[in-house]
């Protein structure tokens, strides 16, 4: 697997069950959500605009995507959240399993952010990001092409103790046309 075809077998839309446990809380969360993943060109004002923040050429960019979200959650029944975020992938010159992920938003904390991917022996991509607060390990990884699973940890900056741990199983509800 490379970043290439990893991006291109995540277009669609997909319906996301996610249960996360959230130890500093001591709460466990119910989340159903529908995820868009769609691709971006490298000429893309928004992309061109991120990479210049990573002062990243954007020729050297993978397939550039936007991933919007919308869901519900049974921590608070009367709230709906969305959002959506630029990624750009830019792979590592020397290896095509690994580079950096630029995201205009972060995962554990929203504001831009640079992680680290690979891919394991698996298949499966996993993403390091450090954030100011907290680092963010994300993995996921396909059971067939219409099925991917995803697993996620919030840690303290220091990498040293979880603070919310995920899983989240993702069906393809629409292919890209």
């Amino acid at each position: 697997m490379d970043i290439e075809k990893f991006i291109s077998a995540s277009l669609g839309q997909w319906r996301s069950q996610r249960s996360a446990h959230h130890l500093a809380f001591g709460h466990f969360e119910q989340v159903t959500s529908t995820i868009k993943i769609e691709p971006l060109t490298k000429d893309d004002s928004e992309v061109i605009a991120l990479c210049k923040t990573y002062n990243v050429d954007p020729t050297v960019a993978a397939t550039p995507f936007r991933m919007s979200w919308e869901g519900e959650s049974d921590w608070d029944d009367d709230e709906t959240f969305s959002g959506t975020t630029i990624l750009v992938p830019v792979p590592d010159a020397n290896d095509v399993k690994k580079g950096k992920l630029l995201r205009d938003q972060g995962y554990a904390e929203t504001i831009s952010s640079a992680g680290e991917y690979h891919f394991d022996q698996d298949g499966a991509f996993v993403l390091e990001t450090a954030y100011e607060r907290a680092a963010a390990e994300e993995r996921i990884w396909f059971a067939n092409p219409n099925f991917r699973m995803r697993v996620s940890l919030i840690k303290t900056s220091g990498g040293s103790g979880v603070v919310t741990a995920s899983f989240s199983s993702e069906i393809r509800a629409e292919v890209p046309s």
